[in-house]
């Protein structure tokens, strides 16, 4: 009984530090983002006022209605539901079925091909968005949606993921499909997809945060303001000599509440996802 309750206090001895460690990492991640939140809510001489205040003396929504006097925000919000769900759906299709071509077929160059997917992971957006943008521009797709979202459809991560995920699936579940008569594009879509439902929630969330925070790509590809994402229009309020601190943090609220929402809804698969995906190769 004695060595039972040594070894209890022992462990909850090792624990404790954990436990600290994790405390300090959660709070270095919320705090920055309570400071964001509440700032949202102070008047802008508050915001930049020393020694600054965690919690709002005064609750004002004046950066709201600076927000939505200064830019076109309800346009910009819907540029940026194009841009993320237009990405988002096609990444779907592409990506999920390059993953199960790579894990389920069998072909020629195989091999080279998928170390060649995977190196591109490797060269960085600033690399190759000249190009990029050129193909963009020869094809009549500048300053258009489908040349937002075309070029940010297939990405290697995300083939990668997909393809650890149907790696987990035996293959006698297709065989078996193909002899009750299912197409290979039924047995894709209705046999194989919903096996990897939390890889496929974990690369929704995943596509549309990328495409919703996306600053660069939209800058370069657009040139009309009616064409401008969201985080394009927060851009605005930060000039070269000057920073409008209240209506950024406003802006940003409202960009990140989505995405918070998303996250809270999808936060089960995800974790499950990235799991499985980050395990197997």
């Amino acid at each position: 009984m004695k060595r039972k309750k040594t070894i209890k206090i022992k462990n909850i001895m090792i624990k404790i530090p954990v436990f600290l460690v994790l405390v300090i990492l959660a709070l270095l991640v919320l705090v920055p983002v309570l400071w964001m939140t509440l700032s949202a809510f102070k008047p802008e001489k508050e915001i930049i006022s020393w020694p600054p205040t965690f919690i709002p003396n005064l609750f004002t929504f004046q950066n709201f209605s600076d927000v939505q006097a200064r830019i076109n925000i309800l346009q910009y919000v819907l540029n940026s539901v194009i841009y993320a769900g237009g990405t988002t759906a096609l990444a779907i299709i592409v990506n999920c079925m390059a993953g199960y071509a790579y894990a389920f077929y069998d072909f020629k160059g195989k091999t080279g091909m998928f170390l060649m997917t995977l190196a591109t992971m490797m060269v960085p957006f600033q690399v190759i968005m000249v190009p990029l943008f050129l193909v963009v521009y020869k094809m009549g797709m500048y300053d258009s949606y489908w040349g937002l979202i075309i070029p940010r459809v297939a990405v290697a991560g995300s083939i990668f993921m997909m393809r650890a995920a149907f790696t987990g699936i035996p293959k006698e579940m297709a065989e078996a499909a193909r002899i009750d008569g299912l197409s290979e594009y039924g047995i894709f879509w209705k046999i194989m997809m919903p096996q990897v439902k939390p890889a496929v929630i974990t690369l929704i969330i995943l596509s549309v945060n990328g495409s919703w925070n996306d600053l660069l790509w939209p800058m370069i590809v657009t040139s009309s303001t009616k064409m401008r994402t969201l985080a394009n229009g927060l851009a605005l309020f930060i000039g070269q000599n000057t920073i409008e601190y209240g209506a950024a943090f406003a802006g940003a609220l409202i960009s990140l509440l989505p995405m918070f929402i998303l996250y809270i809804f999808g936060q089960k698969y995800f974790v499950e996802g990235m799991s499985s995906g980050g395990l197997k190769g």
